[in-house]
């Protein structure tokens, strides 16, 4: 059975797309979840007005993440950690602390939103992500000195 996909579906695609599925997927769970409908004439005219009010909306967001990572990109947060005598640190910098750092700032993240590539365990300058958008990763420093 093809149906078109109402909205983005991990395993399936995205918002817009008609797909294949069995019989019983489309009529016992994306149907009735609201997740997709029925290709049919009248649905594929309508899918296509969405899918294009869909791309005006993605390509907007798209641009405010792209203005707001460039106000990341100005931003640099501090952060003060112990040390030992042969200035290591404890353990690594937690990712609490880099939120709330960021909160100082004036910027609200999310966990989840945050990219770092590997653990900050050492003093120094890093460079951390932040996702706004699929398309956006923004960056911005990260300075860990001791206390």
């Amino acid at each position: 059975m093809d149906v078109i996909l109402c909205q983005d579906v991990v395993s399936l695609g995205k918002a817009g797309e008609v797909v294949k599925v069995k019989d019983g997927y489309a009529r016992n769970y994306l149907i009735p979840r609201q997740a997709a409908m029925a290709a049919t004439k009248e649905n594929l005219k309508h899918a296509q007005k969405v899918k294009a009010k869909l791309a005006e909306a993605y390509e907007a967001q798209r641009k405010e993440a792209q203005t707001q990572a460039a106000k990341f990109a100005k931003v640099s947060c501090t952060i003060t950690v112990e040390v030992n005598d042969q200035e290591k640190l404890y353990g690594a910098v937690p990712e609490s602390d880099i939120l709330r750092a960021l909160e100082q700032e004036g910027f609200k993240v999310e966990r989840k939103d945050l990219v770092i590539e590997k653990p900050v365990e050492e003093l120094g300058i890093f460079e951390i992500g932040v996702k706004l958008h699929p398309d956006v990763t923004a960056k911005f420093r990260l300075w860990v000195t001791k206390k």
